[in-house]
């Protein structure tokens, strides 16, 4: 195999951190199960974290970033797989200690690959990614907890960012009444055009209050921010509702009370996408296929080059993106 473009972070003898597209060969990739060539990827916020020298997510560097990946198995040491496979890779150690999906060609353990479902081309699996499959997963645990769309409003916080987007157009799809919390007012009718029906500054939930509970405003919420948003969701959430928290863009800690848990009998549910089981994956990639697509999955997204995926980076770090940003890896 001749050598290949990836985007390679390096720490360096003094301990700060750079990264950038480097030519490398089948040698620099580990030894797994199954190898990928690359056909789309996509770029979230931990991808950043790791290009920049986030080491309580990615401990070994050099390392290659990009947490999600879609494309064609062209080796293959498992009897279940093929050569010419499309094929998913999201979560579990990719793009973080395992080298991810900002290269030409990916090398993972069989475990960690999903079929890519008939129903969706590699461009729009990748579409998804994990922050699709992560908002899936909010629905998903909505739905168990009893949170159907007769209950109540459903808030979505950190909304333009691409899981706050992608649940605003899941939720939207199942007919809830979605209400978007986010700190760009000029969003608003985007998020509007995707399934929200209402959107509210993110403001409404950075208030200090001594009171244990609030108004009710809605029965579920998903959370992409934490901290005192979170606080406050807990808070404003009605009886027998439930929050799910996945993010922590302003903070990874929060203040509560029992109150919210003993008085109204709500449920805060962690959301973990990396470690799913594969069985639990491939159920809810099927969803995402079929009857929960958005209605405007062509508006959730914007596609770049893989050349592009520097500036982007640096973008996404600075909370500049909207919805999801693919990046295009193979060459036409």
């Amino acid at each position: 195999m001749d050598k290949f473009k990836a985007i390679v972070s390096r720490e360096s003898s003094d301990g700060s951190f750079s990264y950038g597209f480097e030519d490398i060969d089948r040698g620099f990739l580990p030894d797994n199960d199954i190898l990928i060539k690359v056909h789309y990827t996509g770029l979230n916020f931990k991808d950043s974290l790791v290009a920049k020298g986030h080491k309580g997510i990615a401990r070994n560097y050099p390392t290659i970033p990009g947490v999600d990946a879609a494309g064609e198995i062209v080796e293959s040491k498992d009897s279940n797989y093929k050569v010419g496979d499309k094929v998913i890779v999201t979560g579990h150690d990719l793009g973080m200690n395992t080298f991810g999906g900002f290269s030409e060609y990916v090398s993972v353990p069989a475990d960690w690959i999903v079929p890519c479902p008939p129903e969706l081309t590699l461009k729009e699996a990748m579409i998804y990614g994990t922050a699709g499959v992560t908002a899936g997963l909010c629905v998903s645990e909505l739905i168990n907890a009893g949170i159907s769309k007769d209950k109540g409003k459903v808030i979505v916080t950190g909304a333009s960012g691409g899981v706050g987007s992608m649940a605003i157009g899941i939720l939207g799809k199942l007919g809830y009444e979605v209400v978007a919390s986010t700190g760009k007012s000029s969003e608003s009718d985007w998020l509007k055009s995707i399934g929200a029906s209402e959107v509210i500054d993110r403001e409404e939930l950075n208030i200090e209050s001594n009171r244990p509970l609030l108004s009710a405003r809605w029965v579920g919420a998903i959370d992409n921010v934490g901290g005192k948003t979170l606080e406050n969701l807990l808070k404003t959430t009605g009886h027998h509702g439930a929050v799910c928290s996945v993010g922590l863009v302003a903070s990874d800690k929060f203040t509560t009370t029992v109150y919210p848990f003993i008085l109204r009998g709500l449920k805060l549910i962690g959301i973990d996408s990396a470690e799913q089981e594969l069985e639990k994956k491939l159920q809810l990639w099927m969803k995402l296929s079929e009857h929960w697509k958005p209605e405007a999955f062509d508006k959730m997204y914007r596609e770049i080059l893989f050349s592009e995926i520097e500036n982007e980076i640096e973008l996404i770090s600075k909370g500049g993106q909207r919805g999801k940003c693919l990046v295009k890896v193979i060459k036409d």
